[in-house]
């Protein structure tokens, strides 16, 4: 089942299959529900009027974004380049214990056809494609989106203490274009492809699966809701392991194309400030 949340002359409104939902009715609802309760009650809803709007941000604005680093081989590989402690990547790689940060709050995400930015005090920026799980209050998994955890290389370089600087600020985070509802199981060996293009001309392109990831699903979201309660649901960023050339960086009018399974998202850059 596929979950789209859509701009209406009456306020945001949530889609199941290409179908209206109750006008009421909000994700973080439905995330406060068990799995197999969600989906029967999915299920259950009549859906007779059709969907329409612009599909926007497939997220409600109190809900939380979360991320998880270092989960491929590439991303400590890039961490090592750009890292004033580059050992403490490998240490991170290695760990019981993942790398996991806060990356936004729901209001400030963007969706599909809406800008990302770039911070003008940085002088690497860098797209990162990833599988990002939705996750209810039980801490289950119940899906997952496409997203691009947008991200200022030199700025963690410098310092891995200034990690929430290179990550969180406006237009850092995109998710779209909607929820593909399914269980953990389901979410194996997910497609995952990312193309840039400056001026019309593709300057980018690589794929790869989430079956190169080191690290497991649940592991990620146990160590995510250990001590960490979510009462309306969470989406956890799963880390990425396409990362452009080191002599790469994003410039205001790049556009971002990102494909997660069947999940895609494009956004173009501007420049923060």
């Amino acid at each position: 089942m596929l979950l789209t949340k859509h701009a209406t002359k009456d306020g945001a409104r949530w889609a199941a299959n290409r179908y209206f939902l109750p006008a009421d009715l909000r994700l973080s609802t439905l995330l406060e529900l068990p799995h197999e309760t969600m989906l029967q009650s999915l299920t259950n809803l009549a859906q007779d009027e059709s969907a329409a709007g612009a599909i926007v941000a497939p997220i409600d604005p109190h809900q939380e974004v979360w991320a998880a680093g270092v989960t491929y081989l590439r991303s400590r590989d890039a961490r090592r380049v750009e890292s004033t402690a580059a050992t403490m990547y490998d240490h991170v790689y290695e760990a019981a214990r993942p790398e996991l940060f806060f990356k936004s709050v729901g209001w400030r995400v963007v969706g599909d056809q809406l800008p990302i930015h770039i911070r003008s005090d940085s002088h690497w920026n860098v797209p990162e494609p990833e599988l990002v799980l939705v996750i209810n209050r039980y801490s289950e998994i119940v899906g997952y989106c496409a997203g691009n955890d947008v991200s200022s290389r030199d700025i963690e370089g410098e310092n891995p203490l200034y990690l929430p600087q290179a990550k969180v600020y406006n237009g850092s985070c995109a998710l779209g274009h909607g929820i593909i509802l399914c269980g953990s199981e389901e979410i194996k060996d997910i497609h995952i492809r990312l193309k840039i293009e400056r001026s019309g001309e593709t300057i980018f392109e690589g794929d790869t699966t989430t079956a190169t990831m080191k690290r497991t699903l649940p592991e990620l979201v146990e160590y995510l809701t250990r001590e960490l309660d979510f009462p309306n649901g969470v989406f956890l960023m799963t880390g990425t392991c396409l990362v452009p050339g080191d002599t790469f960086t994003l410039q205001k009018g790049d556009v971002v194309s990102i494909q997660v399974g069947e999940l895609a998202i494009e956004n173009q850059v501007q420049v923060l400030r």
